[in-house]
C-alpha cells in the first residue's frame, strides 16, 4: 500500500484559504504556532531574568537552561501536557519545565495565562502591522507613479455612473490614493498607540507581583517597565483587566476594514474601466481568462481583492462584539474568535495589499479607447463652450441655446433610437447660424480644455501630500524592490 505524502494528508482536511492559497509566507509565519509559543517562553525568560536583577532568588544557571530552549519546541509534548491539563499555558510551561528541570521553579513566576497569551498578542499585532504598512506603502507608491504618468490624460468623468465633466486618469488615480492615505495614516496611529500589557497578575492588580515582592510597589513597577522594554514596547498599558482591554483589537480591525472598504472601491472602479477597455490590470501570457471563452481576460486580480476585502470588513464586527461582551475583568468567550478574526483579518489584508500593488505597478491605459469615449460625449459637453463662444461673437444666448437644444435632441435620438455616432459637431459645422466661430470648433472641443485643474492638482497633491507620507517608508519600499527583482 502506498505510502501517503504530506500533499496527499494535507488534502484530506480543510485549510484556510487565507494561508494555503493566499497569504504571504511572512504574515502566516506572525500568526503560526512557532512564533507563538517561541514567544511565550521568551516571555517567561524576560520575566525570569527582570525578577533576578530585581532581587529574586533566580539563579543564573536556570536563566542559562530557559536561553538554551527557548527554539527547542517540542509540540507533540505540549500537546500531551494540555490534554492532560485541559489548559493551553499550563501545557506549555510543563513542557517547557521538562526541558529546563532546574528552572522548573521559576517559569511563569507570579502570572497568570494573560501574561502570556496577551503580550504575545500585542507582539503580534505591532508584527503584523510592521509586515503590512510597508506594503500598503508600495501600492501607493506605484499608484502614485501612474497617476504621475497619466496626470494629463483626460478621460470622461462620471458621477451617477452617468457620463459627466471630464477629469484625467491621474486625478482619478488620486481619488484612490488619498483613501489610501487615509488608511495608512490609520493604520500607522494603531501602531503608534500599541503598548504592552506587561506584568499585571490575575485581575490587573499586580497583586501576586506586590507578594512576590513583599509589599514593595518600586520594585514591582521596574518590574513591568523591565519586561516591556525586553518586548520593544516603549510603554506598557497602566491600568488592565485580566486581559488588555478588547478595545484595542477593534480599533485595529476597525482600520483593517477600512482599508477593505478602500481597496474594494478601488478594485470595483478599474473593474468597471476593464469592462469599458480604458484600463486593465496586468495579464500574464499564459494566463486563462475564462474556461469556455478564449478571448476573455477577466479582472481576477482585482476580483480577488474585491472578495477578501469583503472578508476583512466583516471581521471588524466580530472584534466589536467581542469588545461590548467582555464583563468585568474579562471573560474567556474572547479567545475561541480572536483565534479567527485577528489572523484572518491581518492575512487577508496582507494579500490585499500585495495584490493592489502588483496590479497598481503594471495596469495598462487605453488611450485610444478612452479617447473614442470621449468623442462620444464631449459634442454634449463642448455645448457650453459652443453657447459662450457665441455670445462672444454677438450672438443672442436664449436664441442660441434653442439652436443648440434641438440640434442636441436631433444627435441623441441619432445615437440612443439609430445606434449611430454622437453627429452633434457635424450638425453645427453644417449650420449656418455657428458661421461666426466654426473655425474655433477644433479648439472649442480640445478634451484638455475639459479637464480644468486636474493635471496641476495631481502634481500637488503627489508632492505635498503622497511623498512626505511615503517618506517614513524609503528603506523598507528599497528592501521589498530588491526582494521583488531578485525573484
Amino acid at each position: 500500500e502506498m505510502q501517503q505524502s504530506d500533499e496527499d494528508l494535507q488534502a484530506e482536511v480543510y485549510r484556510s484559504p487565507l494561508v494555503a492559497r493566499y497569504a504571504s509566507p511572512e504574515m502566516a509565519a506572525n500568526f503560526g504556532d512557532r512564533k507563538k509559543f517561541t514567544t511565550w517562553r521568551r516571555l517567561w525568560l524576560w520575566l525570569a531574568e527582570s525578577q533576578q536583577q530585581l532581587g529574586l532568588a533566580i539563579t543564573d544557571r536556570q536563566l542559562a537552561e530557559m536561553r538554551a530552549s527557548l527554539d527547542l519546541l517540542d509540540l507533540r509534548l505540549a500537546a500531551e501536557e494540555e490534554r492532560k491539563r485541559k489548559h493551553d499555558v499550563m501545557g506549555h510551561v510543563h513542557a517547557f519545565a521538562a526541558q529546563c528541570p532546574a528552572a522548573a521553579a521559576v517559569i511563569h513566576l507570579g502570572a497568570t495565562s494573560a501574561y502570556v497569551g496577551d503580550n504575545t498578542d500585542l507582539i503580534c499585532l505591532r508584527d503584523a502591522l510592521d509586515i503590512l504598512l510597508p506594503r500598503l506603502a508600495a501600492a501607493i507608491a506605484a499608484l502614485s507613479r501612474f497617476a504621475g504618468q497619466h496626470r494629463s490624460l483626460a478621460c470622461l468623468g462620471f458621477t451617477h455612473l452617468q457620463p459627466a465633466q471630464l477629469t484625467t486618469v491621474g486625478k482619478r488615480a488620486c481619488l484612490w490614493l488619498a483613501d489610501l492615505l487615509a488608511d495608512l495614516r490609520n493604520l500607522s496611529r494603531c501602531r503608534a498607540d500599541l503598548r504592552f500589557r506587561g506584568v499585571k497578575g490575575t485581575t490587573g492588580t499586580q497583586a501576586s507581583f506586590l507578594q512576590l515582592f513583599e509589599g514593595d510597589h518600586d520594585r514591582v513597577e521596574q518590574l513591568d517597565k523591565l519586561v516591556t522594554a525586553k518586548a520593544g514596547f516603549p510603554a506598557a498599558y497602566i491600568v488592565t483587566g485580566q486581559t488588555y482591554s478588547r478595545k484595542v483589537d477593534s480599533e485595529v480591525l476597525l482600520q483593517l476594514a477600512g482599508f477593505g472598504a478602500t481597496a474594494h472601491k478601488i478594485a470595483t472602479d478599474l473593474r468597471l474601466l476593464a469592462s469599458w477597455k480604458e484600463i486593465e490590470e496586468p495579464f500574464e501570457r499564459d494566463q486563462i481568462g475564462s474556461s469556455a471563452m478564449p478571448y476573455k481576460r477577466n479582472p481576477m486580480r482585482l476580483e480577488r481583492v474585491c472578495g477578501l476585502a469583503r472578508h476583512v470588513m466583516a471581521l471588524a464586527q466580530d472584534a466589536l462584539n467581542t469588545h461590548s461582551v467582555q464583563w468585568m475583568e474579562r471573560t474567556l468567550d474572547d479567545s475561541s474568535n480572536r483565534r479567527l478574526s485577528i489572523p484572518e483579518a491581518f492575512l487577508a489584508a496582507d494579500i490585499v495589499a500585495s495584490t493592489l500593488g502588483s496590479v497598481f505597478d503594471g495596469l495598462v491605459v487605453y488611450p485610444m479607447v478612452i479617447q473614442r469615449h470621449l468623442k462620444e460625449e464631449l459634442p454634449f459637453m463642448a455645448t457650453e463652450n459652443i453657447l459662450a463662444a457665441m455670445v462672444k461673437a454677438g450672438g443672442n444666448r436664449q436664441e442660441c441655446h434653442e439652436v443648440i437644444r434641438q440640434l442636441s435632441q436631433q444627435a441623441a435620438a441619432q445615437v440612443k433610437e439609430r445606434g449611430l455616432d454622437n453627429d452633434l459637431i457635424e450638425r453645427i459645422q453644417a449650420s449656418d447660424y455657428f458661421a461666426p466661430i466654426r473655425d474655433r470648433l477644433p479648439e472649442l472641443l480640445d478634451p484638455a480644455t475639459f479637464v480644468g485643474r486636474a493635471p496641476q492638482q495631481v502634481d500637488r497633491f503627489l508632492a505635498e501630500e503622497v511623498a512626505p507620507a511615503l517618506a517614513p517608508f524609503t528603506a523598507a519600499l528599497e528592501k521589498l524592490t530588491a526582494v521583488v527583482q531578485r525573484v
